[in-house]
Formats: C-alpha cells, sequence, structure tokens
C-alpha cells in the first residue's frame, strides 16, 4: 500500500502501529524507509523517537503525552524532522520554541481512524492554529479528495491521511486524486 501511495503522488509517510510488537515495527520501518528513499520522499516515525534513528528516518511525529520535544531534538539532533500535535493555542504558540519542525492539525473533520481523536476542529481553528504557529501546519482528520482543498485554503501546508488512501481498492488512484485536488 505504501509503494502504491508513493507512485500516486504522496511526498510523505508516517508509521503509526502503537500494538505492535518493536521488532515487527522496526521491520516495517525499514521496509518504508526503502520505499519513501526510493521516491524521495520524508519518512517519518509516529511517536517513537529510537525506532525512527535506528530506522534511519527523516524524523519522528510526537503527540503530548510523547518524549518531550527538547529531548527528541536533543537525541535526533537539528536535522531530525520533529512534528508534534498540539491539542491548544497555546501549544501551538509554544511549538516553534520548543524545536518543532510542523505541527500536525486536527481532527479537521470527523474521523474514524483515530478513536482517541476527539471532536471535529473545524477550518475556522486551522486558521487560528495556522496564524498562530509560525511554522508549517498540516491538517489531518476525516480529510478526502473533496474536502482537501479546504484545508490548504485554511492555512495548512498539507494534508495527512489514512483511509482517503488505505481502504480504498486502489491505493495509488486515491492518491492520485488527492494530490490532483492538491494540486488544483
Amino acid at each position: 500500500m505504501i509503494e502504491a501511495a508513493l507512485n500516486g503522488g504522496v511526498t510523505a509517510v508516517q508509521l503509526r502501529c502503537k500494538h505492535r510488537p518493536d521488532r515487527e515495527v522496526f521491520e516495517l520501518a525499514r521496509r518504508a524507509r526503502a520505499l519513501t528513499r526510493e521516491h524521495e520522499a520524508l519518512f517519518l516515525i509516529n511517536d517513537r523517537v529510537d525506532i525512527a534513528l535506528a530506522s534511519d528516518a527523516d524524523g519522528v511525529h510526537l503527540g503530548v503525552d510523547d518524549l518531550p520535544i527538547e529531548d527528541a531534538r536533543r537525541i535526533g539532533g537539528p536535522d531530525f524532522v520533529i512534528g508534534y500535535s498540539p491539542e491548544t493555542d497555546e501549544q501551538t504558540q509554544d511549538a516553534a520554541t520548543r524545536g518543532v519542525d510542523y505541527l500536525g492539525v486536527g481532527p479537521v473533520f470527523g474521523t474514524a481512524t483515530k478513536s482517541d481523536a476527539g471532536t471535529a476542529i473545524g477550518l475556522q481553528t486551522v486558521t487560528q492554529r495556522a496564524d498562530l504557529a509560525g511554522i508549517p501546519i498540516i491538517g489531518i482528520g476525516g480529510i478526502t479528495a473533496s474536502n482537501a482543498r479546504s484545508v490548504i485554503d485554511a492555512g495548512a501546508v498539507g494534508v495527512a491521511v489514512v483511509s482517503a488512501i488505505s481502504i480504498q481498492g486502489d491505493p495509488r488512484r486515491a492518491a492520485e486524486m488527492l494530490r490532483r485536488a492538491l494540486d488544483a
């Protein structure tokens, strides 16, 4: 599925495996790293700085309950990409000074993919957080080819999706449709 999505125009992949053994996550990360390198796409690991470094990922995406940003930056170094999902406007404002490269903001729309994502924040909050952040933001949550452009228009520089590609019968075509919507 990752290869099909990359062939369809995906420019970044985040590996998120919450309930699998570390060894299995590491092996998946190594395979995904090879594919993303071949396609010159960014590769991130969700939550796990150790697996990100061991698999030669470009970086990590952290949440508020994960390893502190400052420690991830110290361990990963200055070129290690760090994404962060703030839950409040204050966390959004402080993220850049703490060493974050980009923010994942959402859920923009309702989503069934992540059970603990909370209620949809809407496009107005995307705009507000884009203004507060001072760094690029990526919209996530309930994003499809039909609504992705509205997230960009609200101030995000990109979108993150799961089901818009992963549960589609043809992931490559789904990625191409999403890419066309974003490029419009």
